[in-house]
């Protein structure tokens, strides 16, 4: 586990496009620029390395008073290579992710997905997330 590289990018893209059917450079690339190329602590770019190779990403910050709670940990991002689940990658990310966002000052980590999205839904519930005190209200702006 370590902090994204720029040279790291490549491989995120991929397992990114793997999981999800779309191939995002540009929206990496941003992503990467706010949240991996700083030193802001609050705010972590991070992935795991298995036999020299990028397998996965978290990406995770501490985002203040939001909907009138105090400053919490989110995590928005996490994925890993198909072929290296169920070995404890993503748990592993996780902890290191947390322990950086304690170090940070929160207490609490919060995240958003789709509820038909079983198999993160069934990871976080795992590591002991459950539902949150907030209700996600959304509207189609085509009308």
């Amino acid at each position: 586990m370590r902090k994204a590289r720029r040279t790291d990018l490549e491989r995120v893209i991929g397992i990114d496009a793997t999981v999800t059917g779309i191939e995002k450079d540009d929206y990496w690339h941003s992503v990467f620029h706010r949240y991996g190329a700083g030193s802001r602590p609050e705010r972590q770019f991070l992935v795991a390395e298995c036999d020299g190779q990028v397998v996965g990403f978290v990406i995770g910050e501490v985002r203040d008073w939001e909907f009138g709670a105090p400053p919490c940990g989110w995590v928005f991002a996490i994925d890993v290579q198909p072929e290296y689940r169920q070995r404890g990658v993503a748990s592993r990310m996780l902890d290191v992710l947390c322990e950086g966002l304690r170090a940070s000052g929160v207490r609490k980590l919060r995240t958003m997905l789709s509820r038909d999205n079983v198999l993160i839904l069934s990871f976080f519930r795992s590591q002991g997330m459950r539902t949150g005190p907030f209700i996600p209200l959304e509207m189609d702006l085509d009308d």
